[in-house]
């Protein structure tokens, strides 16, 4: 036995074996590219000033060659087509046919049987017989205009027999018999002149009606005009496969397309429409014969056609053997019928169908997958947003059962399959996302690019042929150790291929919202009584937070993808249990604590990252509403429940100082913020109240500006929200003087501010002036708008000039910018009488004229304007 060498020395060897085979690569590259070279036929050199390949000479030319005759394209030939040409053919033919017409419909009569009988054959045989002529002369578009002709002479021809010779045979059946003459004289009229493009797509034109108006003829049933249109579209399929030119293979591919689908569209209908399972066997018949066809077409069909294939006989397989059991349950349960055999078309896997239509039909397995679980996202909508109608009438008291509590007007009857079809889509999901690994294996397979495929290696390159176009030997092959393809891995990605991690996680996810959704769904089809309704919302929700924290802990982009999905669910399924719990005060105060309880739990045991804040913002949302329930069991009216909405606020300011630095304790924090501004809304109806609220969210600030991290913001805040609850007080109480309050507040403030720059120079004067001076300055401000009297704005000018000069003086933000401010409104207050009189005196086309001509001066003087304004910035940043 050989010995194991060290991981060192294997790796070593490794690379060395790497290295040589690299070289051996590019050494038979090289050699590949002289042999080809070697291999080329030498081109010809043209003589100077002769490019052939650029005037699309034909061989031969060159300079020696013929002149060409007057008209000649250069570019296309002699030969090619010119525009003169075409339209002076285009208008004789043109008027030749409305000759004949008119011939035939006005001077038809007035002659006699074998006049018209001599008229017809020889225009008609020597239409006909001239293109044959033409083509031998080489007059290849006068030919093609004579067959045009003769086509409009033949229908003319068959107008006319029907007209006089047969005035009293069915018009259907006439033409059926018509179109079936004319199509096999044009085919074999194509077939003998090859040359002429017009026949043979003509005679497949004709083909496609001789069956339909043979079946209309003959009143046959639908389901007979739906074989014969089947049969025509395979008949179509066979030109389009095996026909000549391409004008014959599009036209067959067209007709084939329209009849095709017109077929599946009439079995469908009668399959959907039928009595009973005895009556869906028919309409099934014919789809299963579609099948058999498109299949049939998918094995020799180019690539994207096989695909279509695919998709058509996959959806038409689900309608036909889907159909006999749907015809025989009631109408909410026919979803499921069909969803069954939609997902027994992934036995396609196990057969030899080529690989672009064992494609389609998985497209069409999961189309029909879809298809159903869209029509039960009605039913799990109307669960999750049916509660919201409980919003108007709180406590109303509990419904009897479950759907009584949604208020929706869906016919859950008809929505009975809704919560089977959910969970077998979620186990289907679930079971690929636990069993991965074999399922890439299944479908390994049909990953394989061909060479020469869209971002596929080259044939002959490392990684042709193999799936996602790998080479041998990386990371997810089977040369690497594994049978599965590369993307199974959960690696790298190659180009238009998702990661193996991705599509993991894609079907985690999918199996938890559609479990989700079919737990939900089910209660309501059941119609449960509405305490169990509640209890299951509520414990489906703790599943839920279990499966995101479990998957949040164990890493991976799989787990990621389905903890982001439970989360979201959680949260959702939250929304909704606590919607749903309104009806009952009871119900109330245990949904909400129990999620409240919940959320707060998955906080604490998820790792660190977006979910577990997520939870705790959830945890402390619900804890808010509950302190709004406590209020409204009180019976207090809503500005006097408003201190009891600060609870939770205040609960998150200790949770955050004993937090700390943890990354949840900010989303925590901010999460209380709403419950405040709740509170602060609520008790803006009765002014002590507001200002008490306003004073109790200053604490709240002031307590979380302890920590330094907090205190930029927080200190800003709480110094505003006591100077708010104090003007909010004084208003309340009357007050006309407001600086009797507030003097006794700004004095004392602008000393401990004054002490404190003296300790601490580089001190803001915001955080040491700033609160003393907004105290006092504001308020009188305030009531300085509304003071009819002179003695007020004097005096707050005055004061406001003097702390603005102190501020310029001793460079102090504070002190110049609310001084400044202050004095400017008050001024402007005591102006503006006089600038309204001086406007109303001034002509009306001043003003507009003064505003432009200040805006030409500052365009002019932008730069320096600009110059100005950052001057002053620097400025007032550098104050302290």
């Amino acid at each position: 036995m050989e010995p194991v060498p060290p991981p060192a020395e294997e790796l070593a060897r490794l690379d060395r074996e790497l290295a040589e085979l690299d070289a051996r690569r590019a050494q038979l590259l090289t050699r590949r590219a002289w042999l080809l070279a070697a291999l080329r036929p030498p081109v010809p050199a043209a003589a100077p000033g002769w490019n052939p390949s650029a005037w699309g000479t034909p061989p031969g030319g060159g300079p020696g060659a013929p002149a060409q005759p007057w008209g000649y394209v250069p570019g296309k030939g002699a030969s090619a087509p010119r525009s003169a040409q075409n339209v002076l053919l285009t208008l004789g033919g043109l008027l030749l046919a409305v000759a004949a017409v008119a011939f035939t419909l006005v001077s038809w009569g007035s002659m006699g049987i074998g006049g018209r009988s001599a008229v017809l054959s020889v225009v008609t045989l020597g239409a006909l017989a001239a293109p044959a002529v033409l083509l031998r002369r080489g007059l290849t578009a006068t030919a093609e205009a004579l067959t045009a002709l003769a086509l409009v002479l033949t229908l003319l021809d068959v107008y006319a027999v029907h007209a006089v010779a047969a005035p009293d045979a069915d018009g259907l059946g006439f033409t059926a018999v018509a179109c079936a003459v004319l199509a096999a004289l044009w085919t074999a009229y194509g077939l003998a002149l090859g040359t002429l493009r017009l026949p043979l797509p003509v005679a497949v034109v004709l083909a496609q009606w001789p069956l339909l108006f043979w079946a209309w003829a003959a009143g046959a049933p639908a389901p007979v005009v739906g074989w014969a249109l089947l049969a025509t579209a395979v008949m179509d399929g066979v030109i389009a496969l095996r026909g000549r030119g391409p004008g014959v293979r599009i036209t067959a591919c067209v007709g084939g397309s329209v009849l095709g689908l017109s077929a599946l569209l009439v079995g469908l209908t009668l399959s959907a429409t039928a009595s009973g399972p005895i009556g869906a066997l028919a309409p099934g018949a014919l789809l299963l014969a579609a099948v058999a066809a498109a299949l049939a077409g998918a094995w020799r069909a180019p690539k994207g056609f096989a695909l279509v294939g695919g998709v058509v006989a996959g959806l038409a397989a689900v309608a036909a053997v889907g159909g006999v059991p749907a015809a025989a349950v009631a109408d909410g349960w026919r979803v499921l019928a069909y969803l069954l055999c939609g997902l027994a078309l992934t036995a396609v896997l196990r057969t030899r169908l080529p690989k672009d239509a064992a494609r389609g039909v998985l497209v069409a397995s999961a189309a029909v997958a879809a298809g159903a679980l869209a029509g039960s996202v009605p039913s799990v909508a109307a669960v999750l947003l049916g509660p919201i109608t409980l919003l108007s009438d709180v406590w109303a008291g509990s419904p009897q059962g479950f759907r009584s509590a949604l208020g929706s007007t869906l016919p859950w009857s008809e929505s009975a399959a809704a919560p089977v079809v959910l969970a077998l889509a979620a186990g289907l999901l679930g079971s690929a996302y636990r069993w991965w690994p074999s399922l890439v294996r299944a479908v390994a397979p049909l990953t394989v690019r061909e060479p020469g495929a869209p971002g596929a290696p080259e044939a002959g390159a490392p990684g042709a042929g193999v799936p996602g176009g790998r080479p041998p030997g990386a990371p997810g092959t089977a040369a690497y150790g594994t049978g599965a393809p590369w993307y199974a891995v959960g690696g790298g990605r190659a180009r238009g291929w998702p990661s193996g991690a991705a599509l993991r996680g894609a079907a985690g996810a999918g199996a938890v919202a559609l479990g989700w959704g079919a737990l939900l769904s089910a209660g309501a089809v059941l119609d449960v009584p509405y305490a169990l309704a509640v209890v299951a919302e509520t414990l489906l929700v703790a599943g839920l937070l279990a499966l995101a924290v479990r998957g949040a802990g164990s890493g991976g982009r799989a787990s990621a993808a389905v903890a982001v999905t439970a989360s979201a669910a959680a949260v959702a399924g939250a929304v909704s249990a606590g919607l749903l719990s309104l009806a009952s005060e009871g119900a109330s105060y245990a949904v909400f604590a129990a999620l409240a309880a919940l959320f707060a739990g998955a906080a604490f045991r998820a790792g660190a990252g977006v979910p577990r804040a997520v939870f705790a913002v959830a945890a402390v949302v619900w804890g808010t509403v509950l302190t709004g329930f406590a209020g409204r069991s009180l019976g207090l009216a809503g500005h006097e429940s408003a201190p009891l909405l600060l609870l939770t606020p205040a609960l998150t300011v200790l949770l955050g100082a004993r937090l700390r630095r943890n990354p949840v304790a900010v989303p925590v924090e901010l999460a209380g913020v709403p419950g405040a501004l709740v509170a602060v809304g609520l008790s803006a109806a009765d002014a002590p109240f507001l200002a008490l609220t306003l004073a109790l969210c200053g604490v709240l600030a002031a307590g979380a500006a302890v920590r330094p991290e907090r205190r930029p913001v927080a200190g800003r805040s709480a110094a505003g929200l006591f100077v708010l609850a104090a003007w909010v007080r004084l208003a309340a109480s009357g007050v006309s003087f407001p600086e009797a309050y507030t003097l006794p507040v700004t004095v004392p403030a602008l000393v401990v501010g004054f002490l404190r720059r003296r300790k601490d120079p580089e001190a803001s004067s915001w955080t040491a002036y700033g609160p003393g001076l907004a105290a006092t300055l504001l308020p009188s401000l305030a009531v300085a708008w509304t003071d009819p009297d002179w003695v007020r704005p004097l005096a707050l000018g005055t004061a406001a000039l003097v702390i603005t000069l102190l501020g310029a003086r001793h460079r102090l933000q504070a002190l110049l910018i609310l001084g400044g401010a202050v004095l400017a409104l008050d001024g402007l207050h005591e102006l503006a009488p006089y600038v309204v009189q001086v406007a109303g005196a001034l002509p009306r086309w001043l003003p507009p004229a003064l505003a432009g001509l200040l805006l030409l001066v500052v365009g002019a003087t932008y730069e320096q304007r600009l110059r100005d304004a950052r001057r002053l910035k620097d400025a007032l940043g550098r104050m302290r």
